[in-house]
């Protein structure tokens, strides 16, 4: 696959405004537990150089090879605590808006798991992902071989 445009040579402040906002959010929400939402994320997204990124930053910050095989399947993994199954609900229904909206069980969940501030970043963290996969998946930006 050929990249169509280099985005952040021909974009160079568009790009660095788009990341602004992750060194906020490495601060706000601890590794590997960021990394594995927005590997789910970028797996639903189909973006090959996502997920390729965040399992090796994922690795880079503890996560175990065995959690991150699970990610794909998390709800029925035993590796993943109840915050981290609430996370990855909210951040696929946030992913995916099904009927443009998330379902209240989905929220009251994490809800329920996170303070008001940790679940507005955790939101953030998600739509930032879904903003950085639609940039590489629509430029083409494909995993290195």
């Amino acid at each position: 696959m050929t990249q169509r445009l280099d985005y952040r040579a021909l974009s160079p402040d568009g790009v660095k405004g788009l990341f602004a906002v992750q060194p906020y959010l490495i601060k706000a929400l601890p590794r590997p537990f960021l990394d594995i939402i927005w590997i789910r994320i970028s797996q639903i997204n189909g973006c090959a150089y996502c997920v390729d990124q965040h399992v090796k930053d994922a690795l880079q910050h503890g996560a175990s090879e065995r959690k991150l095989h699970h990610v794909a399947i998390w709800w029925e993994s035993p590796l993943f605590d109840a915050q981290e199954q609430a996370a990855l609900a909210y951040a696929e229904a946030v992913t995916r808006l099904e009927h443009q909206r998330v379902a209240d069980d989905v929220y009251e969940a994490a809800r329920t798991r996170f303070d008001e501030r940790t679940l507005t970043d955790l939101t953030i963290a998600i739509v930032a992902m879904n903003a950085w996969n639609r940039l590489a998946i629509s430029m083409r930006k494909g995993a290195p071989a």
